[in-house]
């Protein structure tokens, strides 16, 4: 719990406030994630040894001794990688065994995309493009989050709509990281896109998004999604009048009226 409220206040307090059990499975997941965003958005690799590594992921987590074949691939580089990324093995072990085929398995579904797309170099061109981007970082975080529900407790939950709930809070990261993405030579806006058009997109998703919570019971996947969600319509709300990033005020004022 110290390393994710080290990499997300967005995620920590949600996170925080899931059951037992549940609670493990998603802080494995979003931990194993974030140390393979690492690789991908890392300055000092190159990007022949960021795809190798993020293979070697892939490979990992869909071997039986995802532990030793991690600490094996990644211990010759503990002097570049940041610590949460040389934990991967750890926030594997953390996962329940009962969920963690769920989270091996987009982990290894994740590692190969983002491979993919430092291969080509980022290039987003269509919305098509844009959509397969953000569903390789997010959308299937949406569909894995809505598997963890119904293993947790049978939550049922729309998996089109998980994929627009992933996809529209990566979208409001893309808006809000342009100059930053630009200065390291990513462009994730399509050809012809400025602000206007990838806000349009975003809010679009965030609409589904709203539509997958609104059909979720009440429990912990519910009181879960509302959090990030809230804060992702404030986020695109105060990028449209010349802001940038919420105030730790604003985020706790946000959580505390969605939670009652």
């Amino acid at each position: 719990m110290t390393m994710l409220k080290k990499t997300s206040r967005t995620f920590y307090i949600p996170i925080s406030c899931l059951d037992l059990g549940l609670r493990e499975a998603v802080t494995s997941a979003y931990l194993c994630m974030r140390a393979i965003d690492e690789i991908e958005d890392h300055d000092e690799l190159t990007d022949q040894l960021k795809v190798e590594l993020l293979l070697g992921i892939h490979e990992a987590f869909q071997s039986p001794h995802i532990i030793e074949a991690t600490q094996k691939l990644l211990s010759p580089y503990g002097a570049v990688l940041p610590a949460v990324t040389k934990q991967l093995d750890e926030w594997a072990l953390l996962c329940p065994s009962s969920g963690a085929p769920i989270v091996y398995h987009y982990i290894a579904m994740m590692s190969l995309q983002m491979a993919d797309w430092v291969q080509n170099g980022w290039n987003i061109h269509t919305e098509e493009d844009l959509d397969h981007y953000t569903y390789s970082v997010a959308g299937m975080v949406g569909e894995m989050l809505s598997e963890l529900w119904l293993w947790h407790d049978g939550t049922q939950s729309d998996l089109t709509k998980a994929i627009a709930f992933g996809r529209g809070l990566q979208a409001v990261n893309i808006l809000r990281n342009r100059v930053e993405d630009l200065k390291r030579g990513v462009d994730f806006f399509p050809d012809g896109w400025g602000f206007k058009e990838m806000k349009q997109y975003t809010r679009r998703n965030l609409q589904i998004a709203d539509s997958y919570i609104a059909d979720l019971k009440e429990g912990p996947a519910l009181k879960f999604c509302k959090i990030p969600l809230a804060l992702a319509h404030a986020t695109v709300n105060l990028i449209a009048v010349g802001g940038n990033k919420l105030t730790r005020d604003a985020v706790l004022k946000i959580v505390s009226r969605v939670t009652g």
